[in-house]
C-alpha cells in the first residue's frame, strides 16, 4: 500500500492507495499517534509527503522512528506529476491522492532518519543563515536612511552581529562535544577556501556528502550542467535546482578558492584562457571544489577502523 500525506500547519490529509476516502488528522502529537496506529496495521510500502516549510518534520521523524518508510519530496516535482496526470485542480484531498499515486509510480528513495544531533545542527545553521540575511537587508536599508532611523538600523545591525557570533559559538560548542563531527570538519577545513562554518554547513546540510559519486553530489547541490537537447538542436547547458543555501555558501568558498587554492586557481585560469565566461568558470570551480570535498570525506570515512559517519 502506498500513502500520500498532504501536510498543513494544523491538519494533515492522508490518502491510501487501496481506499477512495481521504482522512484528516491534526498535525500535533495526538494526531500523529492516530496516524501511526492507522498505518501500523497496514502493509505500507512507502509514505510520501511534500516538504512544507518544516511542518512535516515531526510527522516524518515519527514515521521513520516507527519503522515506516517515509520521505519528503520537492513540491515542484509533485505538481509537475499532477499536471502530467491532467489534474489541474488543487485541494488538500486531491494533493494527498496525487502524492499517493506519486509514491506508487515514482517511488522516491527513503533517506535515513536524521539523528537528534543532526537536526539541532541544521536548526542552528538555518538560524544563522536567517540572521545573516536580516543583516544584509538592514545594511542595504542603511544606505538610504538618515537621522534617527539610521541610528536604529545600526543598532539592529550590532544586535544581529552579536546573535550571529552567538550562533557560531553554539555550533562550536556542539563540535567540542562531538569529536567525530569535529574530525570531519577539520578534514574539510584543510581545503583552502573552506572555513569551519562552511565545513559544518556542508556536513549538516548535505549529509549525503561522501556517500555519492561526483555526478550525483553535483546534481544534488545544483551545480551540475543540465542539457537541453532535442534532435539536431543542442541547447545551452544550465545549472538549476538543488540546495540553494548550500550553493550560496559554495559560491563564496569558490571565490576565495580561486585566489588561495592552487588547484582551483589553476583550473579557473585555464577556463578563462579557454574563453569561458567568468560566471561559467566560477560555477565549474564550485563543482570541482564540491567534488574534492566529497572525495576527502569519502576517503576519510573509508580509512576509519569502524565504518561510521559523523552526521548521519
Amino acid at each position: 500500500m502506498f500513502v500520500g500525506i498532504d501536510v498543513g500547519k494544523y491538519h494533515v490529509d492522508i490518502a491510501l492507495s487501496d481506499e477512495s476516502e481521504v482522512s484528516r488528522f491534526k498535525n500535533d502529537d495526538s494526531g500523529i499517534e492516530e496516524i501511526l496506529r492507522l498505518l501500523d496495521a497496514r502493509p505500507v510500502a512507502l509514505v510520501v509527503m511534500e516538504a512544507s516549510g518544516g511542518y512535516e518534520r515531526q510527522l516524518l521523524a515519527s514515521l521513520l522512528g516507527a519503522g515506516i518508510p517515509a520521505v519528503a519530496v520537492n513540491p515542484r516535482q509533485v505538481r509537475d506529476f499532477a499536471k502530467a496526470l491532467g489534474m489541474l485542480e488543487k485541494t488538500d484531498a486531491i494533493d494527498a491522492r496525487v502524492l499517493s499515486r506519486f509514491a506508487q509510480s515514482v517511488r522516491p528513495a527513503v533517506r535515513p532518519r536524521p539523528t537528534q544531533e543532526l537536526a539541532e545542527v541544521q536548526d542552528w545553521l538555518t538560524r544563522r543563515r536567517q540572521l545573516v540575511e536580516m543583516m544584509v537587508a538592514e545594511k542595504n536599508r542603511s544606505q538610504q536612511a538618515r537621522g534617527g532611523v539610521l541610528k536604529s538600523i545600526r543598532s539592529h545591525i550590532d544586535w544581529l552581529k552579536k546573535r550571529i557570533r552567538d550562533s557560531e559559538k553554539e555550533l562550536g560548542d556542539m563540535l567540542k562535544n562531538a569529536p567525530e563531527w569535529n574530525a570531519e570538519v577539520e578534514v574539510l577545513d584543510e581545503v583552502k577556501g573552506i572555513g569551519r562554518v562552511m565545513a559544518l554547513m556542508l556536513l549538516g546540510a548535505v549529509p549525503e556528502l561522501g556517500s555519492l559519486n561526483r555526478k550525483q553530489i553535483a546534481k544534488l547541490v545544483g551545480v551540475a550542467p543540465l542539457c537541453r537537447d532535442s534532435g539536431t538542436l543542442r541547447g545551452q547547458r544550465t545549472c538549476w535546482g538543488g540546495r540553494a543555501d548550500v550553493r550560496a555558501c559554495l559560491y563564496m568558498a569558490a571565490l576565495a578558492a580561486t585566489q588561495f587554492n592552487a588547484t582551483i586557481k589553476a583550473f579557473y585560469r585555464r577556463l578563462l584562457a579557454a574563453g569561458k565566461p567568468k560566471k561559467v568558470a566560477l560555477v565549474a570551480c564550485m563543482r570541482k571544489l564540491l567534488t574534492i570535498l566529497n572525495a576527502r570525506i569519502r576517503d576519510y570515512r573509508a580509512a576509519l577502523p569502524v565504518s561510521r559517519t559523523a552526521l548521519s
